[in-house]
């Protein structure tokens, strides 16, 4: 299955600088920080109408607003974008976050896999406690290599994993226990870490799977993450073919979790959707976001460093949401020329720049 992953203005720039230069600007607030939708666009453009009077001496000057958290978040999105000069980067039409948000100032450095299977990612590879003994290592190697994002753990656990057989109900997909995310929690707890339960749904999908993962994602440190490669529409089974999530999809996710934080009081959520082709990630122009949701698409291809760009470039860079993230391979890197995963430094030098990172 693996063989398959990797087969397939200038105003804006000025405004922003001005922005940054007053050290905020005024922006209509909807509640605890939450601004409908274009937030980024509509703080850009206050910069540039609003921030500048004229005395009664004909002397332009600057008038000093004070800081607020839209400005501190357009900063952030800003410098994640490293230079882009398309304009597909930082993404402007979006909501600022509730308080509590994780991106983008801190980055979120993960370990995927689960606990049955030592095949699966390195979560499972190891004895627990040799297995956070690496993830701290980890952490601590992006926090060297960019001082100025904090990079915090978390463990990436499959919650319910595709099949090569139909199974008793014929949905091609295995329904973790409970108790095996419970002892997930306790491993993540030892390190204060994050939590992602992923949804593998085979000819199931994401409103059979997601709210029963409930009692888990009402938990202010769990959060979700959903694959479209082995979403199959009840087609071919996982394996024979690269699934897909479309918009509408997606759009289930993240309200659904939206809903979840807006009932319960919690601080955002942080959806991660996989992606290695173009074809898994469908309509994403319809892609809704919330205040209450943070979306990454997350480039999980295998291969050589050349190649992993150029998926990046090619199906992440292209096509903007939200926030991106990236994922190392330990042993599938290694396996064509020149036989090495990509440096930190080699993925911080990527536009936009990372801020979810997964090793498997």
């Amino acid at each position: 299955m693996d063989a398959l992953r990797m087969k397939y203005p200038m105003l804006f720039a000025v405004g922003l600088s001005l922005m940054l230069f007053l050290g905020g600007c005024a922006f209509e607030e909807n509640g605890g920080g939450a601004i409908s939708g274009g937030f980024v666009q509509r703080l850009v453009a206050e910069a540039a109408d609003d921030s500048i009077a004229v005395d009664s001496a004909g002397t332009t000057v600057v008038e000093q607003q004070p800081a607020d958290t839209g400005a501190d978040y357009l900063a952030k999105l800003q410098s994640l974008a490293n230079g882009d000069t398309t304009g597909r980067w930082p993404v402007i039409d979006q909501p600022l976050p509730l308080p509590g948000a994780i991106l983008p100032h801190k980055r979120i450095v993960a370990f995927y896999g689960n606990l049955y299977s030592t095949r699966m990612g390195i979560l499972g590879e190891l004895p627990p406690d040799e297995m956070l003994a690496k993830l701290d290592g980890e952490v601590a190697n992006w926090n060297a290599a960019d001082p100025a994002t904090e990079a915090i753990p978390a463990l990436h656990y499959i919650a319910v994993t595709a099949q090569e057989n139909a199974g008793r109900d014929g949905k091609y997909r295995a329904r973790m226990p409970f108790s095996q995310i419970d002892s997930v929690l306790r491993i993540a707890e030892k390190r204060n870490a994050l939590v992602f339960l992923d949804i593998q749904v085979g000819f199931s999908n994401l409103q059979a799977e997601i709210p029963r993962l409930d009692t888990f994602l009402r938990m202010p440190h769990v959060h979700l993450g959903i694959d479209p490669e082995f979403s199959m529409k009840d087609d071919l089974p996982p394996g024979k073919r690269i699934g897909h999530f479309t918009a509408d999809d997606i759009n289930f996710a993240s309200t659904h979790l939206a809903g979840l934080v807006q009932a319960h009081n919690l601080p955002p959520k942080v959806l991660v959707v996989h992606r290695f082709t173009q074809g898994m990630v469908r309509d994403y122009k319809q892609i809704k976001l919330h205040p209450e949701v943070q979306l990454v698409i997350d480039m999980d291809g295998w291969g050589a460093p050349a190649l992993k760009k150029n998926t990046y470039h090619t199906y992440v860079f292209r096509e903007p949401i939200q926030f991106t993230g990236f994922k190392f391979f330990y042993k599938n890197d290694l396996i064509p020329p020149p036989h090495r995963m990509m440096t930190l430094e080699e993925v911080l030098a990527l536009t936009p720049r990372p801020i979810y990172i997964q090793y498997q």
